[in-house]
């Protein structure tokens, strides 16, 4: 990426992000709050709070574990890319990824306390030239084939055990294609790297 994430940017967009949330559940305006040094820095367009770009929250629930003892997917929803600044973008995105994942229900308000948040902040995309150049853990993947396309993080690959066979193949799961799509003719694959912070 072009540029680096504060501890206390990454501090504020986590809090942002749980604030958000909050706010929607107990039905009020959200409340964010910004140290004088960070504030001033935003004034100044000098952080990165200020800056345009793709962005995934991610909730997982504290307390249901998968069947492995990891930890489980409550909601995950993000943008490759974005026109607002990064801390508008968090506040959007931490909206959808609680209360508008199709893949499950609206987080209840009992739930919040017991989610731990992850954000990635997305670097711009480039087209990979080689799929065998791709490393586990450091590219995220997006792949769009025959109008159809599919996003994996640079974390997932790490957290299910994937190798890279096994990520290649998995994109074109995520996508809805068949798998080695990502070889077809007409196939794009492109690769980003992620700064990835959280609770923990």
């Amino acid at each position: 990426m072009s540029f680096t994430i504060t501890e206390e940017e990454k501090a504020a967009l986590l809090a942002d992000a749980r604030e958000t949330i909050a706010a929607r559940l107990e039905k009020r305006l959200p409340q964010y709050r910004r140290g004088k040094e960070l504030a001033a820095a935003m004034a100044a367009g000098r952080s990165s709070l200020c800056m345009s770009c793709g962005v995934f929250v991610t909730l997982h629930s504290g307390v249901e574990k998968n069947a492995d003892g990891g930890r489980r997917l409550r909601g995950c929803i993000g943008r490759m890319a974005a026109a607002e600044a990064l801390e508008k973008t968090v506040q959007t995105m931490a909206i959808e990824a609680a209360f508008g994942d199709p893949r499950f229900p609206p987080l209840a308000k009992e739930e919040l306390s017991h989610c731990e948040i992850e954000i990635s902040v997305l670097s711009p995309m480039e087209k990979c030239p080689d799929p065998r150049l791709v490393k586990v853990g450091v590219h995220g993947l997006y792949l769009i084939y025959h109008g159809r396309s599919g996003v994996l993080l640079p974390q997932v690959p790490v957290e299910q055990g994937w190798d890279l066979d096994e990520y290649l193949d998995y994109i074109c799961v995520k996508a809805g294609v068949p798998p080695k799509s990502y070889e077809a003719p007409g196939a794009e694959l492109l690769t980003f790297t992620a700064v990835v912070f959280g609770d923990e």
